[in-house]
């Protein structure tokens, strides 16, 4: 049965017998998954790096117009403070963007690695409580103009991007494999964090 559904004004057919339904369920995936990625995956390796690394490898930049491991992470803590508890979750937005960049440190990897948990934790209690329904409602952030969805999935990719940059300047520094999978004989590889 093919059902009539109105989007933005448009009509689109689905194949999917109750697609309001189908769309809650999937809304719900959605923001599991969303908070998924950021808790069980991006978090535990930006963990597992800065356990590997040294206060001094942490703020290392490799020039002046390159970030260093520790600015990142404050960068990843502000970008996903404006983007999710601030934008989804409506706390105020007191970010001040420059300073994430600016740090020199020191700063200890013990404040850094608190601060990403604790931000981490926040983020994924307001995506996990955001009511599926709210997905399609606009929100204006850093000057952009996007949706709820929107708003977490950027958020998400964002973090993906930076971790897989905090991975790299962790293994230029350490110049091992992190281990972050086993990979079996057969090639099947299981996540080891």
């Amino acid at each position: 049965m093919v059902v009539p559904v109105k989007r933005h004004g448009l009509f689109f057919k689905s194949a999917v017998p109750n697609f309001h339904a189908f769309m809650h369920t999937s809304d719900r995936a959605f923001l599991q998954f969303s908070a998924h990625y950021l808790s069980e995956n991006y978090l535990p390796k930006i963990l597992r790096c800065l356990e590997e690394m040294s206060e001094e490898q942490v703020w290392w930049r490799p020039n002046a117009e390159s970030n260093s491991l520790g600015n990142l992470v404050l960068h990843l803590c502000g970008n996903v403070r404006q983007w999710i508890i601030s934008g989804v979750g409506g706390q105020a937005d007191t970010r001040e963007r420059q300073t994430e960049f600016d740090e020199m440190g020191p700063m200890p990897v013990e404040v850094l690695a608190h601060k990403v948990k604790t931000t981490l934790n926040e983020a994924c209690n307001v995506i996990l409580n955001t009511e599926p329904g709210i997905l399609q409602e606009p929100r204006s952030i850093q000057g952009n103009e996007v949706t709820v969805m929107e708003a977490i999935y950027h958020a998400v990719e964002h973090f993906s991007m930076h971790t897989g940059q905090i991975i790299y300047i962790t293994k230029l520094h350490q110049g091992k494999d992190l281990a972050f999978y086993k990979v079996t004989d057969d090639g099947k590889a299981y996540p080891q964090w």
